[in-house]
């Protein structure tokens, strides 16, 4: 009697262990931020997606794939040539998430792991066909046209994929050795171009002004040879006295030195100390 009392107490917890059990398995929880697609084995993946919370399922019927729907950052780098033929390395910073819309239909076609099966691919595509239609240099001067090229083209191909992007940038940007060596010619050039029109210039106003200064002296040339035929000799003799003058005066308030007039009648010593 006692041992069919043990055979039941074991049956029960056996029997509670088993609905526990199953119980178990037919509830899964989604985190927040997360979404569920449900694989069944007899019908396939279910074309609605669970949100956030606990749902029920079949055992080993039904399986539950959780995804992760919030924006994430990934790097791209690619080297490629710009329309002039420069080698160009270019870095992207793509946040990106999956459409929670499309999550079947993103599990059916790529898997878990569509981010690294997509986004390096159509990246390096849309890098390559943007920057080749771009010289060197404007990459650097039209950066912000070049970005919003980007973005417009990564955004269109990442649609047909399910994957919506938040965000693309520019991170990284540099030129070949080429590019680095024709720029630093470049600058060489127009610093000696900028030398050389400088030179030009000063030999301009230098020029100017030697022909402003002959003009001049031509000018008082002329004044006074009209001023000669006017007045005669007289003029020239009053001249000629008002320097003789003016240098008698300037010689008379000279320390040591002595007058001597032409007569020689009258000479004249300076007083001053």
């Amino acid at each position: 009697m006692q041992s069919k009392f043990i055979d039941r107490g074991i049956a029960v917890v056996v029997g509670l262990g088993t609905v526990l059990s199953l119980a178990q398995a037919s509830m899964y929880d989604v985190k927040g931020g997360y979404r569920a697609v449900i694989f069944d084995r007899m019908n396939g993946v279910h074309l609605t997606s669970s949100g956030e919370g606990t749902h029920f399922l079949v055992p080993w019927l039904q399986r539950a794939i959780l995804f992760d729907v919030r924006a994430k950052p990934r790097n791209i780098t690619s080297t490629t040539g710009s329309r002039d033929l420069q080698m160009v390395s270019l870095t992207l910073r793509v946040l990106h998430r999956p459409d929670p819309s499309q999550l079947p239909v993103l599990f059916q076609k790529l898997g878990t792991d569509y981010e690294e099966r997509v986004l390096p691919s159509i990246g390096n595509e849309v890098l390559k066909a943007v920057v080749a239609q771009f010289e060197a240099s404007e990459l650097i001067t039209q950066r912000e046209v070049v970005s919003q090229r980007i973005r417009e083209e990564l955004n269109i191909r990442a649609k047909e994929f399910n994957i919506i992007l938040e965000d693309v940038s520019i991170t990284h940007l540099t030129f070949g050795a080429g590019f680095t060596s024709a720029v630093e010619q470049k600058q060489i050039a127009q610093q000696e171009a900028e030398r050389a029109r400088f030179i030009v210039e000063k030999a301009q106003r230098e020029k100017e002004a030697a022909v402003t200064r002959a003009e001049g002296h031509a000018q008082a040339a002329e004044i006074i040879s009209k001023a000669i035929s006017k007045a005669g000799p007289g003029l020239v003799e009053f001249r000629r006295i008002e320097a003789a003058r003016d240098i008698a005066a300037t010689l008379a308030n000279s320390p040591n030195i002595t007058f001597v007039p032409s007569d020689k009648t009258n000479m004249l010593f300076s007083l001053q100390k």
